[in-house]
């Protein structure tokens, strides 16, 4: 079992198009279904692979590219020091005073430790200045107790 670190910013706009977030039904549309229906399916289907966006499910990650992952860790406390190390990055940033709190920041990265240990899988989202968002998340690898059949991305 090894815990792969990915990280989004970006507008909040874009992150809230959460057709993008989510992986296309397993079956395409029937034949004769709506021609609108269809082109969805098929730019569903084109995008979610590709995009850099966080997926509704944390374990989806593991369906992006490679490229998206930040960092590999075979230790959940390797992989939460990566956590606390980009919320200290980033705190300055925060929108909300009481998220900037560095003793709540180091209770969710010792918690994070603690999540991954177990087999689980953590997101955290923080609002930015200028409407923008963070998205960080630590996801187990080989396997995902989520979803057992999911590809680790460094296989591919």
């Amino acid at each position: 079992m090894h815990h792969h670190g990915y990280l989004w910013t970006g507008p909040k706009a874009r992150f809230d198009q959460e057709a993008l977030r989510r992986p296309p039904h397993p079956e395409p549309p029937a034949p004769g279904s709506r021609p609108e229906l269809i082109q969805r399916y098929r730019e569903v289907a084109a995008e979610f692979p590709a995009s850099d966006l966080p997926p509704l499910e944390t374990a989806y990650w593991l369906l992006k590219p490679r490229s998206l992952v930040r960092g590999t860790w075979p230790d959940p406390g390797e992989a939460a020091a990566w956590l606390g190390d980009r919320l200290t990055e980033y705190t300055h940033r925060f929108a909300s005073e009481a998220q900037r709190d560095a003793g709540r920041l180091a209770s969710l990265a010792a918690s994070a430790a603690e999540r991954l240990g177990s087999g689980g899988d953590l997101s955290l989202g923080f609002y930015l200045e200028r409407p923008a968002y963070l998205s960080l998340s630590l996801v187990t690898c080989s396997p995902n107790r989520a979803d057992l059949d999911l590809p680790c991305p460094l296989d591919r």
